[in-house]
């Protein structure tokens, strides 16, 4: 990927250069929390959630608290790198610092990693495609978002072979969960649904704030537990992420839906809203 700006351990570098021990720990076992904060005009939305979610994760890994100082230092630094990010991705990502070539750990200092790019604006609607994978919701690291991706990225692709913009996955008990990167709302008699989080999904910002603000427009929101086939039986879905914010869904496979319905609109809309209103909610 081009134009990527890196910083790594207080100082910026080539996106090509290599910067990362080979004894990382978050290259040899991936060991490390990592947050994708939503760029708007070179500026970070909701920074402070994200920060208090790593807090979260680095805490469920059993790993050091973060510098939130040393993370700073790296978002000023990417983001005074070249001309202003009208829109994009941030990301900053701590690992375990160096280990050995296994599970265990060492005393070793963090990673620190921070990266900036432009990314396109997510489209009016998208198709999402169910794999037949599940989320473990019994899992050590369920609803933690740490740098072990591989599940997702075998499913997003999955996906994509499809045309679908994102893969759902349902848990063990066959609940609706979530989506690689990015959780699931659907709208039934008016109301919008979305898995809690003792379904195994990812406590999403995007996520967090949709409910927040749509309750606070009018909308009745609920966290329900519902079973996965439900998503094709639903009157309206649509998926939520950091730099997809709500984005209608216009088919689940082979089921298709008007998007966005009238309820999506009003989420979409009020989530527009005080996001403009409130840059660090």
């Amino acid at each position: 990927m081009s134009g990527v700006r890196v910083w790594v351990d207080g100082r910026l570098v080539g996106e090509g250069d290599p910067v990362i021990g080979a004894l990382d720990h978050g290259v040899t076992v991936g060991d490390g929390a990592f947050e994708t904060a939503k760029i708007d005009h070179g500026r970070i939305f909701a920074g402070r959630r994200h920060l208090a979610r790593l807090d979260r994760t680095m805490a469920g890994l059993g790993l050091t608290a973060p510098d939130h100082d040393r993370i700073a230092e790296g978002v000023e630094a990417v983001l005074a790198a070249g001309e202003e990010i009208e829109f994009g991705r941030l990301r900053y990502t701590v690992t375990g610092g160096a280990g050995p070539l296994g599970s265990d750990r060492d005393d070793s200092p963090l990673t620190y990693i921070v990266t900036a790019a432009a990314f396109p604006r997510p489209p009016e609607s998208a198709s999402v495609h169910i794999v037949e994978w599940t989320r473990n919701e019994r899992s050590a690291v369920a609803g933690l978002k740490t740098t072990s991706y591989a599940e997702n990225v075998v499913a997003l692709a999955a996906a994509k072979e499809r045309g679908a913009i994102e893969a759902i996955f349902g848990n063990n008990r066959g609940e609706l969960c979530e989506a690689t990167g990015s959780n699931v709302f659907l709208v039934r008699d008016g109301a919008i649904l979305t898995p809690p989080l003792e379904s195994g999904c990812l406590a999403g910002i995007t996520r967090e704030l949709v409910i927040e603000w749509s309750r606070e427009a009018g909308l009745e929101v609920r966290e329900e537990t519902v079973p996965l086939e439900a998503l094709r039986e639903a009157d309206e879905v649509f998926i939520t992420s950091s730099t997809k914010d709500v984005l209608p869904i216009h088919a689940v496979d082979d089921v298709e839906f008007g998007a966005p319905g009238p309820v999506t609109k009003a989420a979409a809309a009020a989530f527009a809203r005080f996001a403009a209103e409130r840059l660090d909610p």
